[in-house]
């Protein structure tokens, strides 16, 4: 069988996103040509290196190429660095607002041979992504934040029941999906209801009645308060957790710790029709080209990304090249650990080996 060809998006950011975007894509390249799949990665400008040659950090020619593509890479970016005038919104929003990535799938695993607070947890955060309290992407034009007097700043959370009830749908299918045949699926919408009535309120309200469509899923509910600390106690009484845009942010990286480090957190960001693969870590500048930055969780974002943009497309090789990269990370984590995670693997060094298991499969 020939190999057939799929055109995908690079964007591989600051920092150390250099060094962790291509042994990313070197291993989607080793898993997806065992499926007979040959990826086209379609290089494009992109943060600060792209506001040195284009003037903007998401130059309009990054997004003409990405009007015509469906899944892409984004490497991290680190806004707070650019020059005055350029980060007063960051790429990630400009992306997520303009093709409506309202979806962000962040999960947290233990992994064996990594040390975790927590190594039984085992969750999926499904993250409203275009609303709440984030200012750079809750409004058609302009910042949900602003100061009427150089004294006193304002914030509008922006909660809708249609964007509510898209989440909570792909929550329930995840939470169903998750569950297999073998237990009962269980979701958890995370709110803020008792203080935050009307915006946190419509959010759990607008779950609860998609949930109902949902009646082989066992929902529950709790305050974001008490989530916190419930993960930190018992994270294995938990599956698939709900919530708005703020709320999500905060409980993953708190779940990612909780699972040995952000390092290891992937994440992707998806509409009905496009994904977006993003590591839920920032650009780690303080570590940027030294070759030691952990890949995993940019790694295992590609890897969620090939199987949701699989399922999307009716693709089942995409969908067995990114089940081939988790297997291969799983394994090697066993054995090999970058700094962060106690050992003494450089980035490439862990990329080398995730290459080898896979060939090895």
């Amino acid at each position: 069988m020939g190999l057939r060809e799929r055109r995908f998006g690079v964007l591989t950011g600051d920092g150390i996103g250099p060094e962790i975007v291509p042994v990313a894509i070197a291993i989607a390249d080793a898993a997806a040509g065992l499926e007979s799949i040959e990826i086209d990665w379609q290089e494009l400008p992109f943060g600060s290196s792209a506001i040195a040659s284009h003037g903007d950090p998401v130059p309009a020619q990054t997004l003409s190429a990405l009007d015509e593509l469906g899944f892409w890479i984004v490497g991290p970016h680190d806004s707070a660095a650019y020059p005055p005038g350029h980060g007063d919104r960051t790429p990630g929003a400009t992306i997520r607002t303009r093709y409506e990535l309202f979806a962000n799938l962040r999960p947290a695993r233990g992994f064996t041979g990594v040390p975790a607070l927590r190594p039984d947890i085992d969750v999926l955060i499904v993250r409203e992504n275009t609303e709440g309290f984030y200012a750079d992407r809750n409004m058609a034009a302009g910042s949900g934040e602003f100061m009427p007097t150089p004294d006193v700043a304002l914030a509008v959370g922006l909660i809708t029941r249609a964007a509510s009830e898209r989440i909570a749908r792909v929550a329930c299918a995840a939470a169903i999906e998750r569950a297999g045949t073998d237990r009962q699926p269980r979701l958890t919408i995370v709110h803020k209801a008792n203080v935050l009535r009307m915006t946190t309120g419509l959010f759990r309200d607008a779950c609860r009645d998609v949930a109902a469509e949902f009646p082989e899923v066992e929902v529950s509910e709790q305050h974001v308060d008490a989530m916190a600390a419930l993960l930190v106690r018992r994270p294995a009484d938990f599956d698939v957790l709900v919530t708005e845009n703020l709320f999500g942010d905060v409980l993953s990286d708190l779940a990612g710790e909780l699972a040995g480090s952000l390092g290891i957190a992937g994440s992707v960001n998806s509409s009905e029709s496009r994904v977006m693969a993003q590591a839920t870590h920032g650009a780690a500048p303080d570590i940027a080209g030294r070759g030691i930055a952990n890949p995993v969780a940019m790694i295992v974002s590609v890897a969620m990304g090939f199987r949701r943009y699989g399922l999307m497309t009716d693709d089942a090789a995409l969908v067995a090249a990114g089940a081939r990269i988790d297997a291969a990370v799983a394994d090697t984590l066993a054995h090999t650990a970058t700094r962060d995670l106690g050992g003494g693997a450089g980035t490439a060094e862990f990329g080398d080996a995730v290459v080898r298991r896979i060939a090895e499969a």
